[in-house]
Parts: C-alpha cells; structure tokens; sequence
C-alpha cells in the first residue's frame, strides 16, 4: 500500500511529460488512484498552492511549487548566467529565446524569452517537449548517450506537426547531421508556422549540458540570419559556464 506522501508525489509526477493543464480524471489515471482519493488530494494541494485550478476545471502547476523547483542549484545557476546573454539574443534578433536541458527523455525549458511581436510557441518555463521535434530536443539528443537515442525512438516517434520525423532512420540521419554542422534547424515539426534554429551550451570539459535555440515563423526564419547572432550567444554561455563551474566544483549541474 502506498503512502500519502507516494501518493502526492505520483500526482505531481503526473505534470512531468509537460502537459500544461490535465482535468481530475487525467490525473489520477496517472497517478494511478482511484477518483476518490486523487480528489481530496489534488484539492488539499490546491489550498497549499502546490497546483493551481484552472476556471476550465482543469489543474496546473502552482507557483508556490514553481518557486521551490526553480531553487535547484544546477537549473538557478544555468539561468543567471544564460539570461544576459538570451536577452542579447533577443535584442539582435526579436524572436523567441529558449533554453532547455535534458530530462528524462525529454526538453525541459528553464528559460524563455518572448517578445509581443514574436511567433506564438507551445514552450512555457519548467515544461517538457519531446526531443524528436524541437530544435533544442535534437540538440540534446544528439550529444546524448546512445540509450537515450534507442529509448525515444522504441517509445515510438509521435506526430505533431506536419513535418514531425516519425521515420526511426531519418531521424538517425537528422542527428548525425546536427553533430557534423553544430546546429539544428526545425520547421513546422512541433507547432504548424514556426521554425527554430538550436546550438548546443557546452560545460569546461566539452560535454553539452543545454541547448539554446531561437524560435521564428516559418515562412521568414531565415538561418542565415540567425546563426551567427545564436551561435555567439551558445559560445559565449559555454566559456561562462565552465569558468563558472570550475570556480565551483562542489556544484557541477546535474543536467
């Protein structure tokens, strides 16, 4: 028999694919708990603050449980030092600025950056996206151990967009492509009008710990014009970071 506190933990686990909103049936059928249950517990972690009820009836992540995650050493130190250089991004270039990291087999966003007249995206700060169809997923995943590669491909490749790489083979193809240029680019794979351009962060010893894209409309993405704006901020993040990091060897990030 489980604990409360497995319990609590399973309907918080149940926001972890990065689903933004999931109505009381949703929840429970993935914490595995029986309608009952899962009500007097989501409704005691509502009036905690620990999740947010939506006027839809649906549930969402509180910020009272935001605040508490966004204190994790490695993701707050990821984020005070990639934000001066996101905002340079976003000055040189108007369009969305993301930051992501790899986590259970998906994108985790940290950071974002959104500008009025910016393409609308999916992404919103402490959700996941699947690896597969973002530009930071293929980043993060084409410097990720080979298990990680044959987990994503044998969970199944979903569709999201129209250009969405459901093909186990050309998504082989896709990443040997980002390693040999240093960069991923996507159109209409993950949300239907927009495109991205992704660069790797890399820590002092090269391995690549985060992924830093720009996020445009497909029709005017234009990567020669992105790039180079992106690839020096990517740079630039990467030389912070392992000077950062070898000042502080007792906090290298988990990422």
């Amino acid at each position: 028999m489980r604990s409360v506190a497995a319990k609590v933990m399973a309907i918080l686990d149940a926001f972890a694919t990065g689903d933004v909103r999931l109505n009381l049936s949703e929840i429970c059928r993935r914490a595995g708990l029986p309608l009952a249950t899962g009500h007097r517990l989501v409704g005691e972690l509502v009036a905690g603050g620990f999740l947010e009820r939506v006027p839809d009836g649906t549930y969402r992540i509180g910020t009272r449980l935001w605040r508490i995650g966004t204190q994790a050493p490695a993701v707050t130190g990821l984020r005070e030092l990639a934000l001066p250089h996101m905002e340079d991004l976003y000055e040189a270039t108007h369009d969305n600025v993301q930051l992501a990291v790899l986590r259970d087999g998906r994108a985790l966003f940290v950071e974002r950056l959104r500008g009025t007249r910016s393409v609308p995206v999916v992404t919103q700060v402490g959700n996941t996206l699947p690896l597969h169809a973002t530009g930071v997923g293929k980043v993060l995943l084409a410097h990720a151990p080979d298990p990680v590669l044959e987990q994503i491909i044998g969970a199944g490749l979903s569709r999201h967009a129209d250009r969405t790489i459901t093909d186990p083979q050309e998504l082989r193809r896709c990443l040997a492509k980002v390693r040999h240029d240093g960069y991923a680019v996507t159109r209409d794979e993950m949300t239907l009008g927009a495109a991205s351009v992704a660069a790797p962060v890399r820590d002092g010893g090269g391995t690549v710990v985060a992924a830093l894209s720009l996020v445009s409309r497909s029709r005017s993405a234009d990567v020669r014009r992105l790039l180079p704006p992106l690839t020096t901020a990517a740079r630039a993040l990467s030389r912070d970071l392992a000077a950062h990091w070898r000042a502080r060897p007792d906090e290298t990030p988990d990422l």
